[in-house]
This record gives C-alpha cells, structure tokens and sequence, in this order.
C-alpha cells in the first residue's frame, strides 16, 4: 500500500492511496488542477482514480468534487448524512454507506469523528499485514475505537493548533471555543496523546495533518508530539504535511 498527502491546512486537504488494486482519493479540498498536477508528480493519471472517499463536506475537504470527478470513472464515497449536505448532480458516480464502504477488494473501515458538520469520518485501510490510519478535522477520538486503532503502521492525524497560539492569537473569541470545542479540531497536545495510547512496535509513519497558519508551526506541534511520545521508547519517523507540497511516498 502507497500513500502520499498531496496538500494539507485550511487552504485545502486531499491524500492519495493505492492498493494492489485500487486508487483513492481522501478529500478533494484544492482545485482539480492542483489535484491532477500534484498527482503526475508521484506518476498517477487523475484518470485512474477509482475512488474519493469523504472526511466531512467543509469547502477546505471538498471544494473539487465537481470538477475533479466529471468525465473520470471515480465513484464519490460518502455517508447519507454528507450527501444530505451537498449539491450533486453526479448520482451515478456516488457509493452511499452508513457504518462501513463495501468495496469489492478493498479493506476499510469508517469512524465517527466529531466535527460541526453532519457527519465526520475518518478511516483506517488495511492490506495484508499492511495498516494506515487517517483522522482529521475533530474535537476528540471516542476511547471506543481506540483498541482497533491501536497498533497500526502508519498514522496521519490531525495536529491543529497550539493552545497557547490559539489562545493569543488574532482569531476571535467565538472561532476560538468552536477550534477548542469538541466539534473543533485536534491540538498538538491531543494528538500526543492520542498517538501515545495508539502506537506501539509495528508503527513506523506518522504524519501530522491539518496544522493552522496562524495558530501552529511545524516546530512546535513536532516538539510537542515528540514530547508526548518519548516515553514509549519506539522508533518511527514522524514527518508534518504541507499546505502546498507533496509529502514523501510512504510505502506502508
């Protein structure tokens, strides 16, 4: 299994996943363009895209869907709920699920995330001894997922803000307590956390998603994840992912 996060921040978010058998898209939150030509940089033809599985329907996750998916074979995947919510004209590109996608061939797993949106997702892939994780764009993680989660070879998860940034910083007061809320997103702090009761001796990728302009730097949401993390005495590599840059090919 392959994954790659082709752009990741307020401006846009879409990753790329392939199987033995499959190309997916996760989110197609930039512009078709910048989807298509971020694609040929790691060889993949937006073309062969089979599927666009959801995370949620804000702009910065689905802004392409439109564009990218006319006149391609890819089908949307998505729950009632994101359905209810947006504006298609693409009915028979679409594969409705409510607990878990049905994919012939194709190993996946939805989780209920909580973000102020209908309904919010996150996945976990699996192929062979083969494990990735991907979460974004929610306040908590229910401790009842936690056990299935746990173990994984790669985990890409949100790493929002630093508290103390948000808390100084130029947002107003209201965006700051929905950032802070349990529908909000994932701070720095969290994300250790949550990676610290989730990693063991099989992980060996982390990357940190979704990291604010204004509220975060990479610096900051490594150090403190690293902090969180370094009493496991475990060895991986933990990488951020950018706004308008490919990261690294992880072979997973």
């Amino acid at each position: 299994m392959l994954v790659c996060n082709l752009a990741s921040g307020s401006a846009g978010n879409s990753t790329y996943v392939e199987t033995k058998k499959y190309k997916i898209l996760i989110d197609l939150g930039r512009t078709s363009k910048y989807i298509t030509e971020k694609l040929k940089e790691i060889n993949v033809d937006a073309k062969d895209i089979d599927y666009v599985f959801l995370t949620h329907t804000h702009d910065d996750h689905t802004s392409a869907i439109k564009t990218f998916l006319k006149n391609k074979k890819a089908k949307l995947v998505l729950t009632r709920k994101m359905l209810n919510e947006l504006n298609l004209d693409i009915a028979d590109n679409i594969i409705v699920y409510e607990e878990n996608p049905d994919i012939d061939g194709l190993d996946v797993k939805s989780f209920k995330m909580s973000h102020d949106v209908a309904d919010s997702r996150g996945f976990l892939f699996a192929e062979g001894d083969s494990s990735f994780v991907y979460i974004t764009d929610t306040g908590y993680i229910n401790s009842r997922y936690l056990k299935e989660l746990k173990g994984k070879n790669s985990y890409f998860i949100e790493s929002n803000h630093d508290i103390e940034m948000l808390m100084h910083g130029p947002y107003p007061e209201y965006l700051k307590r929905r950032v802070l809320s349990d529908k909000g997103h994932l701070s720095n702090k969290f994300a250790g956390i949550y990676l610290s009761k989730l990693i063991d001796e099989n992980t060996k990728n982390i990357v940190l998603m979704h990291l604010s302009e204004k509220n975060n730097s990479e610096d900051i949401a490594l150090s403190t994840v690293i902090a969180a993390l370094d009493d496991l005495n475990l060895n991986f590599n933990i990488t951020c992912a950018k706004q308008n840059e490919i990261s690294e090919v992880f072979e997973i």
